[in-house]
């Protein structure tokens, strides 16, 4: 089967999240992201592509990807911030011992802010940083793999609909990743995101997920005002990428 440029190019993109996130915010340029993928597109279909068929097959994916986000932005604009510093973060090994451990503290601590990631070697315990004296003796020293104290924990509370909608927590993890924040554990429970950052990292964190919330709670109004492309502005679209 013979792909199309619009085909190509809507692969692309979908393989890039951080085009697609550029391109969602408004900030990417049409023409430049054609000239990027005018390679590629050329490549894949065998032939030399024009760059305006490309650029209008951009221009084409950006609204597809704008349908495709209204859902994650739904959720993201529904979602509720929350910080708890004073977090500590303590890994042992699996074993049946420590897995004996780990019920005791479930049995003591269940009411307390506790988080238990099993993986399949190892254990993460994310707690409230005033336990780890009493939890750590626990456990054997050489069965502990790290430790590590002044942490916070991001604590986001998004509407049911994210149980269903795809990307929306990677939108979380993509808005701390672009401003250079670790993410040291993560849990998701439910409707909840917890996200686990150093504690030198929270300001800037809240700044850039507020601001994410702000933007989503916008959006939904701006896409809901744009006008409809007029039908000679389509005709000649399709006779660019045709080209």
């Amino acid at each position: 089967m013979v792909k199309s440029v619009s085909k190509v190019v809507q692969e692309l993109i979908d393989q890039d999240p951080p085009l697609q996130d550029a391109m969602r915010r408004g900030y990417a340029n049409y023409s430049s992201v054609a000239r990027m993928l005018s390679p590629k597109v050329s490549e894949v279909l065998g032939r030399k592509v024009k760059l305006a068929g490309i650029t209008t097959s951009v221009r084409r994916a950006r609204l597809g990807a704008q349908d495709g986000i209204f859902g994650v932005n739904r959720v993201v604009a529904g979602s509720i911030l929350n910080v708890r510093t004073d977090v500590a973060k303590l890994s042992v090994q699996k074993s049946e011992r420590t897995l004996k451990a780990l019920q005791g503290l479930l049995e003591k601590f269940w009411n307390d802010f506790l988080q238990i990631l099993v993986g399949s070697t190892s254990i993460t315990i994310i707690l409230d940083q005033r336990m780890v004296g009493s939890i750590s003796p626990r456990f054997d020293q050489s069965e502990v793999l790290d430790r590590k104290e002044n942490l916070a924990a991001l604590m986001i509370q998004s509407p049911g609909e994210i149980i269903d909608t795809p990307g929306c927590i990677s939108a979380f993890y993509s808005a701390l990743s672009r401003i250079g924040v670790n993410i040291e554990e993560t849990v998701s429970c439910f409707t909840d995101t917890i996200v686990v950052i150093s504690t030198g990292d929270v300001a800037k964190a809240l700044s850039c997920l507020t601001d994410l919330i702000s933007t989503a709670r916008s959006t939904p109004a701006r896409e809901h005002r744009q006008p409809p492309r007029r039908k000679k502005r389509d005709v000649r679209a399709a006779r660019e990428e045709a080209a």
